[in-house]
Order: structure tokens, then C-alpha cells, then sequence
């Protein structure tokens, strides 16, 4: 691993990854458009190619003298007006990446998933890399993360050794857009009165990239490997973020039903008056479940290290308020 390449190297496990391995002495390249917003980089001392994961051509040239590739890039939305360009960057884009690969004869490439692509799990019980996608059409970003996950094993089935990574939500430093980390905002301004049954995982961006550097370098081809923290109920992540931070847990438990006719609602008046909505049924297509996993085989074939929430929270909290996000 001598020579690398990030798309999206902008983002949020893109910019912690080129950190890490800038700070280990690798030499680091990363894929961005002319527009990108560069603040989570920081100033870190890698290579610039501008392009598009959209652009073939330019992931070639991006890729020359490279060994391995992080590929990062993806569209992280739950907005219908998204859904379009989501197919265009998470599936197309991939399939681009993995043709660039071949070309370039790229020793190996470490795919960022997401546990959007696996389960749910009909017994509540925590889902593994075995648990089949479950989740059909309705939402856009787990539907075109899963087929990214098939192109990607049309690549190895053509002789690409690849490597597939499945993070839970990500909370962490350079978060820039607030994406695991807005409950963190929302706790902390009082402004998340209810909760809903169910339960997620939250995971350290630290143990994400750790986890994708071994995973270039210890995964087995056609593998995927689970990136996850605790399992916790909704309730839990919410109170527990409170006590961390100094905010406001929430005090009742919100029905169902009202929620998903709230998101419906909430998108419609939102669309009407031109403005972001707050939620989405996109987003809350999974609320009730308890979307847990586990990451038995990366901790046992990877090495793989969960930090606790506690901790995790505290990390990302800690890096908005000295970098005047809250």
C-alpha cells in the first residue's frame, strides 16, 4: 500500500482516512470535484486530481502509479429530489471505479458500503455479513448502496481484488454536514423532545478508517466486513448523548404511525414551499426496528477495535466546538 487513492476524499471517512494515512507515511491522492467544500480537510498535505467518480477518465488518470484505492464517494441523502443523482454517483460511479480499477491494474480496491445493505434481521437479533438485503426499493440510498455492492462483485468476478467495508452510522471528527452527528446538535439545543422504539448502532469514525486499512490489508477478496460500535436502543443513544454533552434527553416515546404520517407530511409542505425538509419517509422507512450488528468476523479477521459511545460522542463533540460547529 504505497501509493493511494481516495474518491471522495472530501468527506467525511474520506478526509479521517487521508489523515491517517498521511499521518503513517503513505502517500495519499484524492478524487474531488472543482466545488468540493474543503474544510474537513484541513490543510492535510495529499494530492489533489480533480474529477468525478462519474468521469471514467478521470479516475484513470487519478489511478496511475496507485496500488490501492479507498473508494469513499457516495451520495448520503434521504430526499426524494436526490434519488436520481443517487443512482448516477453510488451505483453508476461504482461500476466506473471498478472499470478504472481493472484498467489500471489497481492491486487492490476497499469499497465503503454501508449496513444499509444488510438485513433487517427477522429475529431482532444483531444482523451479520450472511444477513440478506431486506430493505427492496423504498429508500434510494440503501437500494443503490446494495447494487454498488454488485458491481463491485462483478469486478471480483472479472479478476479485481476488492474488498467491501460495511459501516454503521458514523459519528465523528470533520463531520462537516452534520451527518451521524446531528443528533449531537439536536440533544444539545433541546430539540429532540420524542423518541421512537427501536434501536441503531453508532460507530467512531477512528475504528471506520482503522477498519478500512486493514481491511486493505488483511481483507480477503469478495469479503465484506461489518464496521460497527454498541447496539443501543433509541431511548439509550439519546439519553446517554445528553449526559455526554450537557443537553436535554428526550421524555416520551413518539407512536409510530405518527411519525411516518408526520415525514409525510413534513416533505409535502416542505416541497410546496421550497425548503429542506426536516425528515423524510425515506428516513424513517427503518424507525421501530432495531437495526443492530454485529462485527464478530472483522474484530476476529481484521483486528477490528470498538470504541465506546460514551467516548465516541465525546470525540465528535469535543472537534465541533473547537472548530466552531456548535
Amino acid at each position: 500500500m504505497k501509493s493511494t487513492l481516495i474518491t471522495g476524499g472530501t468527506g467525511f471517512v474520506g478526509s479521517n482516512l487521508s489523515s491517517t494515512l498521511v499521518d503513517h507515511g503513505y502517500n495519499v491522492r484524492i478524487l474531488r470535484r472543482s466545488d468540493s467544500d474543503l474544510r474537513a480537510l484541513g490543510g492535510l498535505a495529499v494530492k489533489h486530481y480533480l474529477g468525478d467518480v462519474r468521469d471514467v477518465d478521470s479516475l484513470k488518470e487519478a489511478m496511475k502509479g496507485c496500488d490501492t484505492v479507498f473508494h469513499t464517494a457516495a451520495i448520503v441523502s434521504f430526499k426524494r429530489k436526490d434519488r436520481a443523482l443517487q443512482y448516477d454517483v453510488n451505483v453508476a460511479g461504482t461500476r466506473n471505479v471498478v472499470e478504472a480499477c481493472l484498467a489500471a491494474k489497481v492491486k487492490r480496491l476497499v469499497h465503503t458500503s454501508s449496513v444499509a445493505t444488510i438485513g433487517p434481521t427477522a429475529s431482532g437479533e444483531p444482523a451479520t455479513e450472511e444477513s440478506p438485503y431486506g430493505w427492496g426499493t423504498s429508500s434510494a440510498y440503501r437500494h443503490t448502496k446494495y447494487l454498488a455492492e454488485q458491481e463491485v462483485y462483478a469486478g471480483v468476478k472479472r479478476g479485481l481484488d476488492a474488498v467491501i467495508v460495511n459501516p454503521s452510522v458514523i459519528v465523528g471528527e470533520r463531520d462537516i454536514h452534520f451527518h451521524g452527528g446531528q443528533m449531537i446538535r439536536e440533544v444539545k439545543r433541546g430539540l429532540v423532545p420524542f423518541y421512537v422504539k427501536g434501536g441503531m448502532n453508532v460507530v467512531y469514525v477512528g475504528d471506520v478508517v482503522e477498519g478500512h486499512i486493514q481491511a486493505a490489508l488483511r481483507g480477503r477478496t469478495g469479503e465484506r466486513y461489518i464496521l460497527c460500535g454498541e447496539n443501543l436502543t433509541h431511548r439509550e443513544i439519546f439519553k446517554r448523548t445528553a449526559a455526554v454533552i450537557g443537553g436535554r434527553a428526550p421524555f416520551a416515546e413518539l407512536p409510530l404511525p405518527l411519525l411516518r404520517a408526520g415525514a409525510v407530511l413534513i416533505e409535502k409542505i416542505s416541497r410546496f414551499l421550497g425548503v429542506e425538509p426536516l425528515i423524510t419517509p425515506d428516513l424513517v422507512s427503518g424507525a421501530g426496528l432495531y437495526n443492530w450488528y454485529s462485527c464478530d468476523k472483522a474484530q476476529r479477521e481484521l483486528g477490528y477495535r470498538v470504541t465506546p459511545f460514551d467516548q465516541t460522542i465525546l470525540a465528535a463533540y469535543n472537534w465541533y466546538k473547537s472548530n466552531g460547529f456548535l
